[in-house]
């Protein structure tokens, strides 16, 4: 599996952006998918995941209700859609997947994940 993250950029206080994840190299459908970020001086942290056929979605406290996660099978890709973005979301966000049989599950640790990609930066400024 090779993962692909990018979209990543300046941002303003309050701005939005949408990070695309592409995936190669095995059937994308078979695989839940997850984006996580860190900080610099920070532990890497679970931001959203989804299931594979998109019907499950979930998110950590500190972006829930401003971050959307998405996918779209047919392109085998996973999107991160970040609006009121504040400083605190300033990271490298990399896209995860982890192979598994249920349609409607996620999963959220990152051990869970078995493969990822490089990372994409976002840095949040007034």
């Amino acid at each position: 599996v090779q993962l692909q993250a990018s979209g990543g950029g300046l941002v303003q206080i309050g701005g939005s952006l949408r990070l695309s994840c592409a995936f190669s190299g095995r059937t994308f459908s078979n695989y839940a998918m997850g984006w996580f970020r860190q900080a610099p001086g920070k532990e890497r942290e679970f931001v959203a995941a989804i299931s594979r056929g998109g019907g499950t979605t979930y998110y950590a406290d500190s972006v829930n209700g401003r971050f959307t996660i998405s996918r779209d099978n047919s392109k085998n890709s996973v999107y991160l859609q970040g609006n009121s973005l504040n400083p605190d979301d300033t990271a490298v966000y990399y896209c995860a997947a982890h192979t598994t049989s249920s349609l409607h599950s996620i999963a959220r640790r990152a051990g869970d994940f078995g493969s990822w990609g490089q990372g994409t930066l976002v840095t949040v400024s007034s």
